[in-house]
């Protein structure tokens, strides 16, 4: 079917399951590929659609995707004030449960993904870009910070159990079995997104890890983990010790690039 440019409405569906912010570019005629970027714990979709503004990549349309579930704002540190009074939560989260790591006692980085991997993939992607607006996985994009970022990588790594199959006239992949590209700011591969088949092929979305020197979830095991799962992995180790959100055109401009490289491919 033609592409078309994704409209407001045509989400409305998606509600109250899932919230969207949109960011169109100057001319959105102009929209060649999307960006789907998911915040990380306890945040929400509206500092990622800043974000999305602030690196104003060309011809993309930015879709900022709020958490699937709220997050008690105890676990923050925050009076419980606004949900007794019925006021909603600012701060979400994608995993399917709150548990806490046995090994370290922090919350566990995979709760399990399934119920955003439904709407996200499932909702979002495959039914609304994908089926009601004409786009194909290769023209899409995927950027998320800590939680988010597992998220991206999860994704992109449960794609390769598309239908699709190899086409037998071009000897090459078809469409639909991976995204233009994935990158994760310190955030692992989720393990309960890892098709357990041992046959597997690796995903073929090409993936950058950004990190700090002293990341907890990104340290050499879990890069290796990557390097076994897709085709295509960068690493991009910064200075600074932990894995914030990139705060200099130094730390941004590996990220700048891949973005670069992918919107020229396809």
């Amino acid at each position: 079917m033609p592409t078309r440019v994704p409209k407001l409405e045509d989400f409305a569906h998606l509600a109250p399951s899932l919230k969207i912010s949109l960011v169109f570019p100057e001319v959105p005629e102009t929209t060649t590929s999307i960006l789907i970027l998911f915040h990380g714990l306890g945040d929400s979709d509206v500092s990622f659609s800043t974000f999305a503004k602030n690196i104003n990549l060309p011809g993309v349309l930015a879709i900022s995707v709020r958490g699937v579930s709220p997050l008690p704002p105890a676990l923050l540190g925050l009076p419980d004030s606004d949900s007794s009074i019925g006021i909603p939560t600012n701060h979400f989260h994608w995993g399917d449960d709150l548990t806490l790591s046995s090994a370290t006692g922090d919350l566990d980085p995979d709760p399990g993904f399934s119920k955003a991997e439904q709407v996200i993939l499932g909702k979002l992607i495959r039914e609304t870009l994908v089926g009601t607006c004409g786009w194909e996985t290769n023209d899409i994009l995927l950027f998320g910070f800590g939680q988010g970022g597992s998220l991206a990588l999860g994704i992109s790594s449960r794609l390769r159990n598309s239908e699709s199959a190899a086409d037998p006239n071009k000897g090459e992949m078809t469409t639909g079995i991976a995204f233009k590209g994935a990158v994760s700011i310190g955030g692992q591969l989720p393990s309960s997104m890892i098709p357990t088949l041992s046959t597997r092929d690796k995903a073929r979305t090409p993936v950058l890890v950004c990190h700090g020197r002293n990341s907890r979830n990104l340290e050499g095991n879990a890069v290796e983990a990557l390097k076994r799962e897709f085709v295509d992995v960068r690493e991009v180790k910064w200075k600074k010790a932990d894995d914030s959100m990139p705060k200099n055109r130094e730390e941004m401009l590996p990220i700048m690039q891949f973005f670069a490289e992918r919107l020229r491919a396809w």
